[in-house]
């Protein structure tokens, strides 16, 4: 739970954030391409400027690919015509629509299903709206370009390790948090590998096998920790990494040029920052890089 303090910092930030971000609406349109590649993201209403800035400076910086928008349900009609208007007239999927199976509904388990989904005919991207292209991404241009799935890690040390070799360097940790649950015993899900990686952040390389690992892992998470607890917000995220993990030569994303925010500034280099909610609002980096970052777009 955030601190008073935090919580006092992210309602007085907000305001002059959307003031910011509202500079996107005069930016030139994104071209989208039928290249095969899709940019894709969960939306709603309260993020669609903060959306518009981190797709099209993505966009911008790769050069492919085309939107296809997860609606989460508070879209309106005003939003859509702005989407249509910056981004091509994407196709926008309502969650409603999703249908998640055996695998649990909420907490973006839609966004990542129709990944799968969508993944049989196409390399598909997972953007979130709060991350910002700050520079080059060659690394995931060479990630698609080699069928590669990719994903931003979690924190800087995090490495590809087989199931039980993660479990073994686990710290000890009191938290109950659902992902470190199900973390402290990935092993005994049937998986071979796993990643404690970000799905803020994550490419998935074109693939016939659809949806079979994820709802099979689902199922053996969920007897593990409960059908209540496998329904909190996190569980996606971890099966997010574990699709990518148990891919082929997965790619772990370089921290030096894509990382996540913690309030210790911007490095010389980076391509991709995901502004955590954690931090997102700590100091002005945020609304500093995303007022540079519409500039930018404007100038293109």
């Amino acid at each position: 739970m955030p601190t008073l303090a935090e919580h006092i910092n992210w309602h007085l930030k907000l305001p002059q954030y959307a003031w910011i971000a509202r500079g996107v609406r005069d930016t030139p349109p994104l071209r989208p391409r039928d290249d095969g590649v899709i940019l894709l993201s969960m939306v709603g209403t309260a993020s669609v400027l903060a959306y518009l800035v981190a797709v099209k400076t993505f966009a911008q910086a790769l050069g492919r690919g085309r939107v296809v928008i997860v609606d989460d349900g508070t879209l309106t009609a005003r939003d859509r015509d702005l989407l249509a208007r910056h981004l091509g007239d994407p196709r926008i999927i309502a969650i409603g629509d999703v249908d998640t199976g055996r695998c649990p509904r909420g907490g973006t388990w839609e966004r990542l299903l129709t990944i799968l989904d969508l993944r049989r005919d196409a390399y598909v991207i997972q953007l979130d709206s709060d991350t910002l292209t700050l520079g080059a991404v060659p690394d995931v241009a060479a990630a698609i370009d080699a069928g590669r799935c990719f994903t931003l890690r979690g924190e800087e040390s995090a490495q590809l390790l087989a199931a039980d070799e993660f479990v073994a360097r686990l710290a000890p940790d009191a938290s109950r948090h659902v992902q470190r649950a199900i973390e402290q015993a990935i092993d005994r899900t049937g998986i071979a590998r796993y990643v404690r990686g970000c799905s803020g952040f994550a490419g998935f390389a074109p693939s016939t096998e659809g949806r079979a690992l994820a709802e099979g892992f689902s199922r053996a998470a969920e007897g593990i920790v409960g059908a209540a607890r496998w329904r909190e917000w996190g569980t996606e995220q971890v099966t997010s990494n574990v699709v990518v993990a148990n891919s082929a030569d997965p790619l772990l994303l370089p921290y030096d040029r894509y990382r996540n925010f913690w309030n210790d500034g911007v490095p010389a280099g980076v391509g991709v920052m995901h502004f955590v909610g954690t931090c997102r609002f700590d100091g002005r980096t945020y609304l500093d890089e995303t007022r540079a970052a519409i500039s930018r777009l404007a100038a293109a």
